[in-house]
């Protein structure tokens, strides 16, 4: 009766064991990361009656999680590439927005502006005219530093991303380091039973932990050991190692990732963290946010820069040369947090027209050596040695370029080899303190005309006629553009040029009709046939308050090839700009949408084999139930057994 007893006893232990885990099954059926659990029972070895072995019931050996590895580290892949992903396209939807506005980008604002100077030109002397262009200005001055502040407002969003996805990671490492621990005090405790709900928690850390960075894992002995990067631990065993926030040494509105270890901290390079939500805000502000600042900055300063050398070769109304229309910014230069002291790097743009959108990287390879003509050798003295990085693209100008795309790099001061410096030539551009606005608030002092005026003289009896001429850009240094200088014809074919000036006196200078006659920084055209004795005057523009001669000039600057080695205009230039965000901003939302479905294929595919379908442990339920009922009978059958052979006894 024992054996049939015990027998009875193991198949009920082994349908209570089957509920609970059933019922342990449904309970977390909605709980992120759980795996299914499943009773491992097998029989126990018979026992030898003579006549044959019979059973002696069976035991459960363990409770086993329904987990396939692959298959999760297909989960973990697509979820890094998805979220690497989603990050990019939810920053560049902003950039997106904020450039194609039709009514808030800067196509309205750039046409509004060039529409007033070709109103200007069309009635120089309006007063209504010349005050109508200065508020257009102002607007384009205006949405300039308003597109520059959203940038600015995203950059620090992206930082606060950062910053927080630093210190999630670090949450992770911790969870996944305490679970290391927990999961091998549990082994050994049980001798060597796996706790599946622990697995599971950890398992879920590590997927958390995925969508932030990309993850490589490394078991060892029951633990996870988790890398990142170029193969930095970030967990070992039950040992982490946290991540900063740190600003870079190059540039202080950037938060890069720094990794800390024995006390030092080193930052990380960007390339270096692929995959995850960090991966996606790196990329983001390296290619795409940083050339749309750089962009809308270049747009400024070529703007800024061409209008400004145009309207210096006008005249305003008070008859005085004109000034600075815009205020324009200097390049961004800063140091290296880490530099030697005394360095110093000087960055100026000799050509708008060459500027890219790109940043650069100054190093130093060389510090300058001075002269010692008593060593052994004597050492010559030689200056220090620098390469510039273009950051866009990684090319290396070196041999200590002096000017690199319309830039003039000049180095001075005690400079250490290792020392860097950041340029960014457009960066500030379009900033409201330090770049685009407008330099002059009188009406007046709009330059629309021109400087000089050509006359011919009243006895000219020859058939001559001179242009009405147009002023040198720039015009020669040291030069009086307004001083009188007196054209006269010796013959048909010569002429002498009087006055004081570049290049004069000038006697006998042959004449071709229609050619340039240029002196004192202005150049004019001499038609038809002068006679003997006829004479042109080049002198200043004394009452031209109705000339719209530069106005004309300034309005042609709308169209003209400015930027990008002078192949485009700036509308063309922002026209750029948009296509390229919007371009990428499409391309995003097809790659996340694909990246989404393979996400949601692998998880499926992991949830059909780990997870919990209700049906099927319903299922469960009702076979344990009926299982335990059944050896619940065989207990009661052999306590009535049992109960005979006493009777029978008695």
């Amino acid at each position: 009766m024992a054996n049939i007893l015990s027998v009875g006893q193991s198949a009920l232990a082994a349908a209570q064991a089957g509920l609970v885990t059933t019922g342990h099954n449904i309970a977390n059926a909605s709980t992120p990361g759980y795996s299914r659990q499943i009773v491992v029972q097998s029989a126990l070895a018979g026992q030898d009656s003579g006549f044959g072995y019979i059973g002696k019931g069976t035991e459960v050996t363990g409770v086993n999680r329904v987990y396939n590895e692959f298959l999760g580290n297909q989960v973990l892949s697509a979820q890094t590439s998805k979220s690497q992903l989603d990050s990019y396209y939810t920053q560049i939807q902003q950039i997106n927005n904020m450039v194609a506005d039709p009514t808030a980008g800067l196509s309205p604002a750039l046409q509004d502006f060039f529409t007033g100077v070709q109103n200007l030109s069309a009635d120089p002397n309006s007063a209504a005219a010349r005050q109508s262009l200065l508020s257009s200005a102002d607007s384009l001055a205006a949405r300039f530093q308003g597109l520059d502040a959203q940038v600015s407002e995203i950059r620090q969003g992206v930082n606060d991303q950062i910053t927080a996805g630093i210190n999630d990671i670090n949450v992770y490492a911790k969870q996944i380091a305490q679970l290391n621990d927990a999961i091998d005090k549990a082994q050994q405790a049980s001798g060597g039973s796996p706790p599946n709900d622990l697995l599971d928690q950890r398992d879920l850390a590590v997927a958390n932990l995925s969508k932030d960075v990309k993850v490589s894992v490394v078991k060892q002995n029951g633990s996870y050991n988790v890398y990142i990067g170029n193969g930095q631990p970030l967990v070992i065993s039950n040992k982490t190692y946290n991540l900063a926030a740190a600003v870079s040494p190059t540039d202080p509105s950037r938060v890069e990732v720094a990794y800390q270890n024995n006390g030092t901290t080193t930052i990380l390079a960007e390339n270096g963290l692929t995959g995850g939500s960090l991966a996606g805000l790196f990329e983001f502000r390296a290619n795409t946010l940083d050339p749309v600042q750089n962009a809308i900055g270049r747009v400024a300063t070529v703007l800024a820069t061409t209008f400004n050398a145009q309207h210096s070769l006008g005249q305003d109304q008070t008859g005085a040369l004109g000034g600075k229309f815009f205020n324009v910014a200097d390049p961004l230069i800063t140091a290296s947090s880490n530099n030697g002291a005394g360095g110093v790097l000087t960055a100026s743009i000799s050509d708008v027209g060459l500027l890219t959108t790109s940043d650069y990287r100054l190093q130093v390879t060389a510090a300058a050596v001075a002269a010692d003509p008593a060593a052994t050798p004597p050492v010559v003295a030689a200056p220090a040695a620098y390469t510039v990085m273009r950051l866009s693209d990684g090319k290396v100008f070196s041999a200590s370029p002096a000017t690199v795309d319309g830039v003039d790099f000049a180095v001075s001061g005690t400079l250490t080899a290792g020392d860097e410096f950041l340029v960014r030539p457009t960066a500030n551009g379009a900033n409201a303190a330090l770049g685009f606005s407008v330099a002059i608030t009188d009406k007046a002092a709009i330059a629309a005309a021109a400087p000089i005026r050509s006359t011919p003289a009243a006895a000219n009896t020859g058939s001559g006629t001179i242009s009405a001429g147009t002023v040198d850009t720039p015009p020669p240094p040291n030069t009086d553009l307004r001083q009188p200088v007196k054209i006269t014809f010796t013959s048909a074919t010569t002429f002498d040029v009087t006055g004081t000036g570049t290049g004069l006196p000038a006697n006998g200078v042959a004449y071709t009709p229609g050619a340039d006659i240029s002196y004192n920084g202005w150049t004019v055209q001499i038609a038809g046939a002068p006679a003997n004795g006829d004479a042109f005057t080049v002198g200043p523009n004394i009452s031209g308050v109705g000339d719209n001669r530069n106005a004309l000039l300034l309005g042609g600057l709308q169209s003209a090839n400015t930027v990008d080695n002078n192949s485009t205009s700036l509308q063309g230039a922002y026209s750029q700009l948009v296509n390229m965000v919007g371009n990428k901003t499409r391309e995003l939302k097809v790659t996340s949408g694909a990246a989404q479905q393979l996400y949601t294929s692998t998880v499926n595919a992991q949830q059909a084999e780990s997870g919990v379908n209700l049906d099927e442990e319903a299922a469960n339920l009702l076979r344990y139930q009926q299982a335990y009922q059944a050896a619940g009978k065989v207990m009661q059958t052999a306590s009535a057994l049992f109960a005979v052979l006493l009777t029978l006894g008695g």
